[in-house]
């Protein structure tokens, strides 16, 4: 087994007075399994704070995101496979100087793991609720209750297609379709980056969401692509959505549902419970 190596390893003299592993901060991946269970790893003695358990994680390179850092730190020190996770959400430890953000990912299926570098002594998969009985890495420890809370959850984001073109005069009338075709590649690109949390009502920091983006019109033919469910409405684009986001309350209670759209009626559809964002604020963020 070897040590791999990237341009950010190495320790940063924190402004917070401590040193931290990482020069260009640090990423972390915190795996949960559909039956409620985390992937846990016991850190070899001679690493900081070894003996301790926490989660696969390194330094951060100058060409990787947080959450390119983190799945690749758990590829090379637990055998994760990049392609068996979906990354959901993101809890970022900030110092100023220094960070380190855990990225929570779901698995649908077996994930193998194996001590893939001498920085982990065991894995183990272990139920949520017993995490806290193993003696945990002090940072860790201090953000389980949050990761905690939201690990089983996800984001489904809900667009209604017909308000968020609608909300500009850049010439969409002349082409709904082309218009449609554009909110769902820009929704692609933000959805592989992810949506800020305090953005959208929600906890944590970062979000990768589900799409259901609702189309109707000359907009029907829009046509689905990886990361963007397209739904085209039979007639009314409202009724659709409101069915939509019924379904999601009834069969996933424990999702974050964010709607946007400016629609006032159809905001009086949805339950309660339902987080509604306007059109400027999506927007905004796509245009980031």
């Amino acid at each position: 087994m070897l040590l791999h190596r990237t341009d950010g390893d190495g320790w940063l003299d924190c402004s917070c007075g401590r040193r931290h592993w990482g020069r260009l901060g640090a990423a972390g991946l915190l795996l949960v399994s559909l039956d409620g269970r985390v992937l846990l790893q016991h850190r070899a003695v001679w690493s900081h704070e070894g003996g301790t358990w926490a989660v696969p994680g390194g330094a951060r390179s100058s060409t990787e995101r947080p959450v390119d850092t983190a799945l690749r730190e758990a590829a090379e020190e637990a055998g994760v496979h990049p392609g068996d996770v979906e990354p959901v959400f993101a809890v970022v430890d900030d110092h100023g100087s220094w960070s380190y953000t855990t990225v929570v990912a779901h698995t649908g299926r077996t994930v193998e793991t194996r001590p893939a570098d001498p920085e982990s002594v065991e894995l183990r998969w272990v139920p949520l609720d017993d995490v806290s009985s193993f003696p945990l890495h002090p940072a860790f420890d201090a953000a389980w209750p949050q990761l905690r809370d939201q690990a089983m959850r996800r984001l489904a984001l809900v667009v209604d297609a017909a308000n968020v073109v609608g909300s500009r005069p850049d010439g969409w009338w002349r082409d709904r379709l082309a218009a449609n075709r554009r909110l769902r590649d820009a929704l692609v690109v933000a959805a592989d980056r992810g949506f800020p949390a305090e953005e959208l009502g929600l906890p944590a920091n970062w979000w990768w969401p589900g799409i259901r983006l609702v189309v109707e019109g000359q907009a029907r033919e829009l046509e689905p692509v990886r990361g963007v469910e397209v739904l085209p409405a039979p007639r009314d684009g409202d009724t659709l959505i409101a069915q939509t986001v019924d379904n999601l309350v009834r069969e996933h209670a424990d999702d974050h549902i964010v709607v946007v759209t400016a629609d006032r009626l159809l905001r009086g559809r949805l339950a309660p419970r339902v987080h509604v964002v306007g059109p400027r604020t999506l927007l905004r963020l796509l245009e980031r």
